[in-house]
């Protein structure tokens, strides 16, 4: 009888150990999702934590650059394209000659630059002491006034009211208005004579 139940027992237990054995190598098998396959050349990051591609964005970036470039404006130009530059001379003329004369940077070489550019200013000028001529403005400009050394080409305002060009040295309280440069006190006597003179001042 013993016998009997350990044979009836064993076949029991081998086929409840078949049917665990089953169950945990079908649990042990992972459930394997479908692969779908992506044609887009979007980054996994970008997929995953929305981060925008490197490429994305730089062709904007380069035509904001270009752009940017294309419309600085050149400070030598006008807003019509015309080359400026700031015109800091004057026209000396005595007959036929005409000298150039740069301006002084002061308040009263300013003046006159405002005052000439509403037209020519003639002055008749007369000759002082074998070294300058002078004439009046007919206005009073700004002085500024220093105790300076002149010589050949040198233009002064004397007393805020009266162009004087010297052609020899003097030294005084003066106001620089400007210089002609490069000439000498013979080239612009040549020029201005040695009596009364008509000068035309101009910009």
């Amino acid at each position: 009888m013993r016998k009997l139940v350990a044979s009836l027992v064993v076949p029991v237990m081998l086929v409840s150990l078949t049917a665990c054995g089953s169950s945990t190598v079908e649990d042990a098998v992972p459930t394997k999702e479908p692969v779908v396959a992506e044609s887009s050349n979007v980054s996994s990051v970008t997929e995953e934590n929305g981060t925008e591609p490197e490429e994305v964005g730089s062709t904007d970036t380069e035509t904001k650059e270009t752009t940017a470039v294309a419309n600085e404006s050149n400070p030598e130009e006008t807003d019509n394209g015309t080359e400026h530059t700031e015109d800091n001379t004057m026209k000396i003329t005595a007959g036929d000659t005409t000298f150039t004369a740069t301006l002084a940077d002061n308040s009263s070489a300013e003046a006159l630059k405002e005052l000439l550019a509403e037209g020519p200013l003639t002055i008749s000028m007369s000759d002082y002491a074998s070294m300058e001529k002078v004439g009046p403005i007919g206005t009073d400009l700004p002085r500024n006034d220093e105790q300076i050394s002149t010589g050949a080409g040198d233009i002064i305002l004397y007393q805020g009211n009266s162009l004087v060009i010297y052609y020899d040295t003097n030294s005084w309280n003066f106001t620089r208005i400007g210089k002609i440069e490069n000439v000498t006190g013979e080239e612009l006597l040549d020029a201005f004579g040695s009596g009364d003179v008509t000068v035309t001042f101009s910009l």
